[in-house]
């Protein structure tokens, strides 16, 4: 006879179902081809953008390509590609 849980090790012995594991197998791996910014949090990156002109700034946020830059004039968002590290 098939059991629908399988014992999760992690979790102090917490069954869990067998479609909630899929689910989140299914989740890691749809997630792993989503385009997503090569840069962290604290990073220094200069931006470059014909309308909003150079600045050099710190990353202070980041969601899927788009990226919050602090700047001595603000934040300023920039795609990902509009960015380099500053060296």
């Amino acid at each position: 006879m098939v059991k629908a849980e399988v014992p999760d090790m992690s979790s102090l012995g917490q069954p869990v179902s067998l479609t909630k594991a899929a689910a989140a197998t299914w989740n890691r791996l749809r997630r792993s081809f989503v385009p997503r910014s090569p840069y962290r949090i604290g990073d220094a990156v200069v931006g470059d953008d014909p309308f909003k002109g150079r600045r050099e700034g710190v990353v202070v946020f980041l969601q899927g390509t788009s990226v919050g830059v602090d700047t001595a004039h603000g934040v300023f968002f920039y795609d990902h590609r509009q960015l380099r590290q500053l060296d």
